[in-house]
């Protein structure tokens, strides 16, 4: 059987039936290659296929809103989730405490910051009630299973085979069990929080396999599934009604309410459990008429509410998929480079693009571990992270794929002003770490941690470089006002200079607080002075105060002829617990564009300094550096971060960062995208952050410049 389906995951890297580069002449330039030669995309994704025989490795199989991490099996036999972008719980309260007492904005601070966010020592049970939740919860588990309900054991697989076709998003694996052929093929909808799945072998027929939908109660740890599933207290699952070879059910996880359905395909048969049973657990076998028939589909549908399911029916892979859409977006191909380093780049490249349709493109921010787990902060999305997670679809050219996180900004508006005028501060300050509720998770840097502040500003100017229209301006107006007015509220005056100070700021490095750290003072420069532009465009007057604080802010901390973490830590390069985590003097032009008060000489000397001198710690790191490199015109130091062999910078067979790290991919998708297409008064030639030695050539298409 060949499956025809093709997800959303993947019609950004569609074929727009383009002719394959064939027959390049040894006479071809770099420069003619890329200008003449269409990308095949067919060809640039296929090559970067995953095979990947570990029973237990989980591959994220989503829409951008739901996945479902399937193991080696196909389904979740040995390990893997099915979480999605609304599927939230949070624990009971602590007793004694009730709603009303627990601050809606995440902190009992009140009045301007003096430090770290500090909380009193009679709040205790309430704080680590907060930290924990609310926290993403794992929507239910595929497995499969000998009759009987036995478990399939490690030692029951041989001969196993697995892979991920990135062009049409479907997983299939090939093994044995006990001796028979065993093969299942699984995907997810490209538009519904539903996976279906086949599983062909002589062991169906005989009624030896099966598969089993059953849930858990949520928990913390990320082990093999996230959540208890030998607990029966505090959840229960409801069976709404069942008809032929389809069960809708309602799912009630203390105050949390959603909704399942399981559908059959021909020739197979649901059981449910004995009635009155706290914890369902429904076997999908085959049934008993159909002699020859070998095989189960399956199909799972999760949904915050009830919807009308029209289109959902028992299905398999042939009658799931959407039409075929033409590639849209940006494409990088790399593979008449003769340098030996460009197909794991390449590679990265593509991954990367999948892991963050698969997981970073729904309704809400990703977590740094995106749908497959649960990570220390329990599935919540930290707001300065937006930025690493979102802001390279500007320049791939898939907005659509980053909007409704966006929308994050809006739906979060209320709760901002409120914790900014909580603090004695105008406008809208943004929170930290969180959910869906808004409220900030505890932490100590949460009100100082300033970079995350600006970044709504950058996505709008993201948005109008696509979309310069009244629509757009109109759409950022609130948001860009309000978080203008806190950007020029926080800072303190001082009485005798004038001048403005970032008096406490918990620098991108997370080193400790400080005052006038070199990032935070860049992007406070570049944010007023693009917030004038934005109020100019919509007609509007320049803000004078905004003017005199950006005239008077203190001048990037420079020592040495290099930029250091701030003024209080003139050591940042003579102490090595200085020169170690995100290197933030690099990204004051890199990830940001010149301005007025940023030397670009002492940026390109900073870049090389940091990178012959630093410690980098997170995959970003290396991103964040190449952006500098590139921009101040070290091509060579860009390409060997982005290549470095360090464990920080490292892309598993599945392409996740690290093992993990969505970020990670996140930030090398936006760093090649403009090292290919450039940025605004970039050198006026093609891929200007490459190296032109001649070992590169970079055939690019779709891809927008960088501000």
């Amino acid at each position: 059987m060949k499956p025809s389906i093709l997800p959303r995951t993947l019609t950004f890297l569609t074929c727009w039936l383009l002719t394959p580069v064939t027959g390049l002449e040894a006479a071809d330039t770099p420069q003619k290659i890329a200008a003449e030669s269409r990308i095949d995309r067919h060809a640039l994704v296929t090559r970067h296929n995953i095979s990947w025989d570990k029973l237990a490795g989980r591959l994220p199989l989503g829409n951008g809103e739901f996945c479902f991490g399937a193991d080696a099996t196909g389904l979740q036999t040995f390990a893997g989730n099915s979480m999605s972008h609304w599927g939230w719980h949070s624990f009971p309260l602590p007793e004694g405490w009730t709603p009303e007492q627990v601050p809606a904005t995440g902190t009992f601070q009140k009045g301007r910051n003096e430090g770290r966010d500090k909380f009193p020592p009679e709040t205790e049970p309430i704080r680590v009630w907060m930290r924990d939740n609310p926290h993403i919860m794992n929507l239910g588990r595929l497995r499969l299973m000998r009759a009987g309900g036995r478990t399939v054991q490690p030692g029951d697989i041989s001969g196993l085979q697995r892979t991920l076709d990135l062009w049409t998003g479907v997983q299939t694996s090939h093994y044995k069990i006990a001796g028979q052929p065993v093969m299942v093929e699984t995907c997810v909808h490209p538009s519904l929080d539903m996976v279906s799945v086949r599983i062909e072998s002589p062991l169906v027929e005989s009624g030896e396999l099966e598969a089993v939908l059953d849930f858990s109660y949520p928990a913390l740890q990320n082990k093999a599934w996230v959540g208890d599933f030998e607990r029966d207290m505090g959840h229960e699952t409801r069976v709404l009604r069942q008809s032929g070879q389809r069960v809708d059910l309602v799912r009630k996880v203390d105050a949390e309410t959603y909704h399942a359905s399981l559908a059959a395909g021909d020739h197979c048969s649901i059981r449910l459990p004995v009635a009155g049973a706290a914890r369902k657990k429904l076997v999908i076998t085959r049934a008993e008429y159909g002699a020859g028939d070998q095989w189960l589909d399956v199909t799972a549908k999760v949904a915050a509410a009830v919807q009308n399911d029209r289109i959902f029916q028992p299905v398999n892979l042939q009658s799931m998929g959407s039409d075929p859409a033409k590639g849209r977006g940006g494409a990088i191909d790399l593979s008449a480079s003769k340098n030996p380093r460009w197909k794991e780049l390449e590679r990265r490249l593509v991954l990367s693009q999948y892991l963050m349709a698969a997981m970073s493109a729904g309704s809400w921010p990703s977590s740094e571990n995106g749908l497959l787990g649960s990570d220390w902060w329990h599935g919540r999305f930290h707001m300065e992270m937006t930025w690493w997670h979102l802001a390279h679809y500007g320049l791939w050219d898939r907005w659509d794929q980053a909007e409704k996180a966006l929308g994050c900004y809006e739906r979060f508006t209320p709760a901002a002003k409120d914790l900014a005028a909580q603090l004695g501060y105008k406008g809208l300050q943004w929170q930290k770490s969180v959910g869906p509720n808004a409220r900030t998770a505890p932490w100590d840097g949460n009100q100082v941690l300033l970079w995350k502040q600006p970044h709504p500003i950058f996505f709008a100017e993201l948005e109008y470089r696509l979309r310069p229209t009244r629509a757009t301006l109109d759409k950022w107006a609130d948001i860009i006002e309000g978080t203008a007015e806190y950007i020029a509220d926080y800072p303190t005056k001082d009485a005798k200079t004038g001048r403005y100070s970032l008096a406490y700021v918990m620098p991108p490095s997370e080193q400790g607080i400080t005052s006038d750290s070199v990032f935070d003072l860049a992007y406070w420069r570049w944010a007023l002075d693009k917030v004038q532009e934005w109020r100019q465009r919509r007609g509007l007057q320049r803000n004078p105060h905004w003017d005199e604080v950006r005239r008077n802010l203190s001048p990037l901390p420079v020592v040495d002829g290099l930029f250091v973490h701030s003024a209080r830590w003139q050591d940042t390069y003579s102490n090595p617990k200085r020169r170690h985590e995100h290197p933030d003097p690099v990204g004051v032009l890199g990830m940001l564009p010149p301005m007025e008060g940023v030397d670009a000489e002492i940026a390109r000397r900073t870049v090389a300094k940091v990178w012959t001198n630093w410690k980098l710690s997170w995959g970003w790191d290396f991103a964040w550096l190449a952006m500098g490199a590139a921009r101040t015109g070290q091509p060579q130091i860009a390409i060997d971060a982005l290549t470095s062999d360090d464990s920080k910078n490292s892309y598993g067979i599945e392409g996740l960062n690290g093992g993990w790290y969505l970020p990670g991919n996140g930030g090398l998708l936006y760093a090649v995208a403009m090292m290919a297409a450039g940025w605004d008064g970039a050198p006026d030639k093609h891929a200007p952050g490459f190296p032109d030695d001649g070992s590169w050539v970079v055939k690019w298409e779709g891809l927008k410049k960088a501000p």
